[in-house]
């Protein structure tokens, strides 16, 4: 007996870079741009080196082979469950400022 496994995966179908950007083209038509700074293999990686790049499972993955980096499709769709991401500086608290007291208007004589 034949067992039939249906993949629910999202699949990627074309990937690029820009000097600061990763674009991932999605099977069902999606495309994710994220920060190359999330990835500082390739963000330092020469624009020759970051053209290429190989599928890994069919898609569900991509391989960096001269730069040693391998990115899941997951992990760009929902990179909090996957990696950590750069801080934020914190917020500088804004000085409160004092409530203008609204004196109540004089009675006219």
């Amino acid at each position: 007996m034949n067992t039939l496994v249906e993949r629910n995966e999202v699949t990627a179908v074309e990937v690029s870079c820009t000097t600061d950007t990763l674009n991932v083209v999605l099977a069902d038509g999606r495309v994710v741009s994220v920060p190359l700074a999330w990835f500082p293999r390739l963000l330092k990686a020469t624009p020759k080196q970051r053209k290429d790049w190989e599928f890994i499972g069919g898609g569900i993955g991509i391989h960096w082979d001269s730069v040693d980096e391998d990115i899941s499709v997951a992990s760009l769709l929902h990179p909090e469950n996957y990696m950590r991401l750069p801080e934020l500086p914190p917020l500088s608290p804004t000085p409160r400022r004092r409530a203008h007291r609204v004196k109540p208007p004089r009675p006219r004589p």
